[in-house]
């Protein structure tokens, strides 16, 4: 990510110091004295901009936050998309249904909740994996039961998670689940009342920038 720092900030190099002179004269000792304090004063504008109180005026790190506001379900024993179609914020990062993009290589963190719902008086199993680049990444499968139907209401659970991932750019990822039992599904709550609470997206991921990749 060094380049996406510095192409916002002004080059400059250590200055090239004159040789001393032999004896001792105001004007060598004036200009050494210049030649320093300008160099100074480059550090402290770099510095400045890039540590500002704003939080890092030049620090631009990829990010996306995004989610989706439509109900989904599943075929029983079959791996499913999770789908996204709302942008929160993006920088280098976005979205494209199933599809989470990243425009520049790194080590990147993938964080997602998702909004279940349980129509059965048992409790329900459902399984939820990653593949970058449409391949299965091992490890990657979480394994969750969703609470039952009970007193005439729907068994509810948010379930999210977190990994780190190594992207290349333009490297994409997506977010599978499974459920052996179809009355299991993803949901979209909308606003109600009582007290007054806002609606509820059904899927929420961020994908944010860590590290550049390491050195090899």
């Amino acid at each position: 990510m060094a380049t996406i720092v510095t192409r916002f900030l002004r080059r400059f190099r250590a200055p090239a110091l004159p040789n001393s002179p032999i004896e001792y004269g105001k004007t060598d000792e004036d200009q050494f004295r210049n030649i320093l304090r300008l160099y100074f004063n480059q550090i402290d504008s770099a510095f400045g901009g890039l540590l500002d109180t704003t939080g890092g005026k030049y620090v631009n790190f990829p990010y996306g936050a995004f989610s989706s506001s439509v109900d989904q379900t599943a075929t029983a024993n079959t791996a499913t998309l999770m789908t996204l179609n709302t942008t929160d914020f993006a920088n280098g990062v976005s979205i494209s249904s199933s599809k989470i993009t990243v425009k520049n290589a790194g080590i990147y963190n993938l964080q997602f909740s998702t909004q279940f719902q349980n129509t059965d008086t048992a409790f329900q199993d459902v399984y939820i994996w990653l593949r970058q680049n449409g391949v299965d990444i091992s490890g990657s499968t979480g394994f969750v039961s969703i609470p039952n139907r009970h007193a005439g209401t729907d068994g509810h659970a948010i379930v999210g998670w977190n990994y780190f991932l190594s992207m290349a750019a333009n490297d994409y990822i997506e977010i599978y689940w499974s459920i052996p039992n179809t009355a299991v599904s993803i949901q979209h709550l909308a606003a109600s009342g009582t007290p007054t609470k806002p609606s509820t997206q059904s899927v929420v991921a961020t994908l944010s920038f860590v590290s550049s990749l390491p050195v090899t």
